[in-house]
């Protein structure tokens, strides 16, 4: 199928909930992607925050094959090596005791919220339902994982959602104080809001969250799944404040590309749930924890994620000394900056096409760069010159 034969049939064959741009990808190599009539583009955004190490990286196709030779899928019934090991790997490497595989960051959303009802249904303490959320925030599609998504847009056509969530001031610990009472079951974050806008919650903030869910006997969930796994520079978000959550989502660049979601848990947590109370089909099987175990081994090592923040501190440099008056705020950790305009971003998307560039946003004003964590310094170099072109043009 030629380029436009394949945007008709993608017209014609998939459900339309997708906006994409007229060109048809069709490999990659490091941090750049080609469409079919061989025009590169370096890539800013990653898959959205997902192919930590490019594309067409040896180590992980390599590691892809080696799993394409053993088993496939087993079902959660057995139990696998490369699970258990990708299992203490993220143990050893975290707060957390125990581990919970999903299949999407969203699957792993909906986990924790069960498993925050079911400890204080342990607990005896039956009124514990509910959920706070943070404005600006973003959590996933399904049901659960929607309700504590703050996006009228996302939620709307969708209502009746799961009910029991409110929403609380982002960075703003009097808002919490007044939305956490003895019916909270647990108080979800995003250590840096991704589709929100790319806004990092304060150190003191966080510190003062977990103080607060402490003293009024509310678990604490962290969503790392844009966050984490090296992309603040750290590998966990959490580790900037130096605040442990109870649970932990994980997901996006965990498998480099492959579908994975991990929910971490402390042993507290992990002893609430006992055998058929929750399951997955697909997850943590033996093919993607052994590619998400080659993974996460790289970027977990200090030399790597030195590299992500050293690059990140360069790219927010260099994000910064761009002179347009449409740019009113850099903001960000590692590598997962916005930047916020007076102008829709949209509009900057869609021009980088032409200029060779893969940018996303978050929500309307707000350009998201969060590209391979194997970025170099040139590749920000030539991000930012085409970057103050494009802002030139469209403004």
């Amino acid at each position: 199928m030629n380029p436009q034969q394949i945007i008709d049939a993608e017209k014609k064959y998939l459900v339309q909930t997708y906006a994409r741009p007229p060109f048809v990808i069709t490999r990659g190599e490091g941090v750049h992607v080609y469409d079919a009539d061989g025009k590169k583009y370096l890539d800013m955004a990653a898959g959205i925050a997902v192919n930590a190490l490019g594309y067409n990286d040896p180590e992980l196709t390599k590691a892809i094959q080696n799993a394409a030779t053993g088993l496939l899928h087993t079902s959660n019934l057995f139990y696998t090596e490369s699970q258990v090991k990708l299992a203490q790997a993220l143990v050893e490497k975290s707060f957390a005791d125990k581990v919970f595989f999903g299949n999407t960051g969203t699957e792993v959303i909906e986990g924790a919220m069960k498993f925050a009802r079911k400890y204080h249904v342990e607990r005896g303490d039956m009124q514990r339902k509910n959920f706070v959320a943070f404005r600006g925030s973003f959590h996933g599609r399904t049901m659960g994982a929607l309700a504590a998504t703050d996006s009228e847009k996302y939620q709307g056509p969708f209502r009746p959602l799961m009910p029991g969530v409110s929403f609380a001031n982002f960075n703003d610990l009097d808002s919490v104080r007044a939305a956490v009472n003895a019916e909270t079951a647990a108080v979800i974050i995003e250590p840096v809001q991704g589709e929100g806008g790319v806004y990092p919650a304060s150190d003191e903030f966080l510190r003062s969250l977990r103080y607060l869910c402490d003293e009024r006997g509310a678990l604490l969930i962290f969503d790392e799944i844009q966050c984490g796994v090296g992309r603040t520079g750290k590998l966990w978000g959490y580790e900037w404040p130096g605040v442990k959550p109870d649970m932990m989502t994980v997901a996006k660049p965990l498998a480099g590309g492959l579908p994975i979601g991990a929910l971490l848990v402390t042993d507290a947590v992990a002893s609430s749930l006992h055998v058929g109370e929750h399951g997955t089909t697909f997850g943590g099987g033996p093919m993607i924890t052994s590619v998400a175990l080659s993974v996460f081994n790289r970027v977990s090592n200090p030399n790597f994620l030195a590299h992500v923040n050293e690059t990140g501190q360069y790219l927010m440099e260099r994000l910064s000394e761009i002179n347009s008056p449409h740019i009113k705020q850099v903001r960000g950790r590692g590598l997962m900056i916005g930047v916020e305009l007076d102008i829709e971003a949209a509009k900057i998307r869609a021009a980088g096409y032409a200029h060779g560039l893969l940018l996303i946003q978050a929500r309307e004003k707000v350009v998201r760069f969060v590209p391979p964590l194997i970025l170099q310094k040139t590749h920000v170099d030539e991000l930012v010159e085409k970057f103050g072109k494009i802002l030139t043009e469209v403004g």
